[in-house]
C-alpha cells in the first residue's frame, strides 16, 4: 500500500493537510521535523511502501533545501513535493524529482498534484 511521509511542524496545518490527503490516500503518515523523517525512511518496511513525499517549511533543524537534498540522496526514486514559503525560489530545488509550489495552495490543487507524483512514481490512489 502506497504511504505518503507528510512533514509538517505546524500543528494546525498539519492536521489540515493530513485530513485533505486522507480523502484520497489510505495510508498517510505525518511527522513534525526532519529527523523525525529521516528516522522514518530508515526503516526499511515504511520506505518500501514510501510514494511521496510532501514537506513544508520552515521545518525545524536541517533547512529545506538540504532535508531535500538528503532525502533524494536516501531515496532517489522517490518523488517530493515541496510547499514553499513565498521567500523560497524553484532553483532552490534543483533535482528533477523534486516538484515546488507556492503557498498557499488548494485542497484540488494538493491532491491532483499528490496523484501525479504518485502515478510517475508507479504509485496509484486506491
Amino acid at each position: 500500500m502506497p504511504t505518503i511521509l507528510l512533514v509538517e511542524h505546524d500543528p494546525l496545518q498539519g492536521f489540515l493537510r493530513k485530513s485533505i490527503l486522507e480523502r484520497r490516500f489510505f495510508d498517510v503518515q505525518r511527522v513534525s521535523d526532519a529527523a523525525d523523517a529521516l528516522c522514518l525512511i530508515e526503516q526499511p518496511r515504511f520506505a518500501e511502501n514510501l510514494a511521496l513525499v510532501i514537506t513544508g517549511h520552515p521545518i525545524p533543524g536541517i533547512g529545506g533545501p538540504e532535508f531535500v537534498a538528503e532525502l533524494r540522496r536516501r531515496l532517489p526514486s522517490v518523488p517530493v513535493l515541496v510547499l514553499g514559503s513565498p521567500s523560497e525560489r524553484p532553483g532552490d530545488y534543483p533535482d528533477a524529482g523534486v516538484s515546488f509550489r507556492s503557498r498557499p495552495i488548494t485542497s484540488e490543487e494538493l491532491l491532483e498534484l499528490s496523484s501525479q507524483l504518485m502515478a510517475a512514481h508507479h504509485f496509484h490512489a486506491a
